[in-house]
């Protein structure tokens, strides 16, 4: 007997959520809701405002829970844009008080954007080998900001900020303003200093050939300074690829249609096409359901501006994307609907505080052979690992896996500016590590005893419960 297939597909029309269900909105006119002004200004920040939107929809537990989160783990100051807020439990109709408490607290946007102190996990926070910077950018800055990491590519990381936080943001030791957990660090350079540093370090080196412009987000820069940007690396002959990474296209999508930002992006779209350069805008949709119509309009103003193409780069989180039929609903959205193209999902990075976000390897693995198949092979998301002074790698590439421990070993095949000195031979022993719960019990025994430094042979005399 023939079995069904595990995924249908179907095509799903999109559907702008009415923002007029929550208390808070039912006044708010369709000439707010669509300016960009307005969105950034009605962000919310905090239990309070959060609770001056929905009101007594949500028990009073939901905001106790919020506002416990960010007293004593939150890695990422909260900033939820109007937008973005829409389209949490957007199919769920309010009935009365506490009545959308339980399709907020199982929703996939809601689970990274408004963390919850009862999401984490109370054996396992953080892991034991969890770094501010996991993947040692700030090691890497060529001059402050610059990410020479790969031998012809470069991050640009323009500025700290974003008009919406994710928390499991991988550049949480940086971005944003600091939290009761988190002092974050500051650039020291002025920013036009920094800029300008960027711009030379690149015109004196010629094996550069793309840039990826990123911080925080480039929606966050005044247009004029990022249009002087782009132009300046325009000048430069090596480069080929200028990607503009922005999750404000799904966030506060209203930015990428007002009429400044179009009209910019087709001039530098019209300059990059005369000389020959590849323009690209990469954003960050975890979740079908953050895919609206005016996410799908943005979208196509932006291709209609002669850039090239418009790239998803998600992120694996359990609860959120991490079944083959959630990761299939969000490409084919993408892809049909928003001529978004599935382009990469990352491994959740080895941060503090974000164990119960995290897939393990062999997870990854699983979901990446269950998406293969149903999607063109162009527009099949490659799920990546970013391994610590490697980067990225396809899930598949490990030189090694230990399952009972969780460790993966992996061989890196080029070396970066600041390994020229290094002996000729490639290191291929660099780490990533899985979390400790999804580990057969020998291997969480094992991580205990690394975490309270007991030896092998010694008799466990500690309680060991983490």
């Amino acid at each position: 007997m023939t079995s069904l297939p595990p995924y249908s597909y179907q095509r799903t029309e999109l559907v702008e959520p009415d923002w007029r269900r929550f208390p808070g909105w039912q006044d708010v006119t369709d000439m707010q809701w669509y300016s960009a002004r307005w969105q950034r200004t009605h962000s919310v920040r905090n239990a309070k405002q959060l609770h001056a939107v929905l009101g007594d929809l949500l028990d009073d537990s939901f905001y106790q829970d919020m506002e416990r989160d960010r007293a004593e783990h939150a890695t990422m100051p909260l900033l939820l844009p109007p937008q973005m807020l829409n389209t949490i439990a957007p199919y769920a109709e309010p009935k009365g008080a506490a009545s959308l408490t339980s399709a907020f607290q199982a929703d996939p946007v809601r689970r990274y954007m408004i963390p919850l102190a009862s999401d984490r996990r109370t054996d396992w926070l953080s892991h034991p080998r969890a770094l501010r910077d996991s993947l040692h950018e700030q090691e890497m800055w060529a001059v402050e900001g610059l990410v020479h990491r790969y031998p012809t590519k470069v991050l640009a990381e323009m500025l700290p900020t974003c008009p919406q936080y994710c928390g499991h943001c991988t550049r949480m030791d940086l971005v944003g303003t600091s939290t009761p957990a988190v002092d974050k660090l500051r650039f020291a350079l002025k920013p036009q200093d920094r800029l300008d540093g960027m711009v030379a370090y690149l015109s004196r080196s010629p094996q550069v050939r793309d840039v990826v412009i990123s911080g925080g987000d480039v929606a966050n820069m005044p247009w004029p300074k990022l249009e002087r940007f782009i132009n300046r690396l325009l000048d430069i002959d090596s480069i080929r690829d200028i990607r503009l990474a922005s999750k404000a296209l799904i966030g506060v999508t209203q930015h990428w249609l007002t009429d400044e930002i179009r009209a910019g992006m087709e001039r530098v779209a019209k300059v990059a096409r005369d000389r020959g350069v590849q323009l690209a805008i990469h954003t960050h949709a975890n979740a079908a359901q953050s895919v609206t119509p005016l996410v799908a309009r943005a979208a196509r103003a932006m291709l209609e501006t002669g850039i090239r193409d418009v790239r998803n780069q998600g992120v694996l989180l359990r609860g959120v994307n991490d079944s083959i039929e959630a990761l299939l609903d969000l490409s084919f959205v993408l892809l049909d609907e928003a001529a978004v193209m599935p382009y990469y999902l990352y491994l959740c990075d080895m941060i503090p505080s974000v164990e119960h976000w995290r897939l393990s390897l062999a997870e990854a693995i699983a979901l990446q052979d269950g998406i293969m198949g149903y999607l063109p092979g162009f527009a099949t998301p490659r799920i990546v690992c970013d391994v610590p002074y490697v980067g990225k790698r396809w899930v598949h590439q490990f030189k090694s896996y230990e399952r009972i421990r969780g460790i993966s070993r992996w061989e890196n095949n080029f070396r970066t500016p600041f390994e020229a000195d290094e002996p000729l031979e490639l290191a291929g022993d660099y780490e990533y590590l899985d979390p400790i719960y999804t580990l057969p019990p020998d291997g969480q025994d094992w991580w205990r005893r690394q975490a309270y430094h007991v030896p092998e042979e010694a008799p466990v005399n500690v309680d060991l419960s983490c």
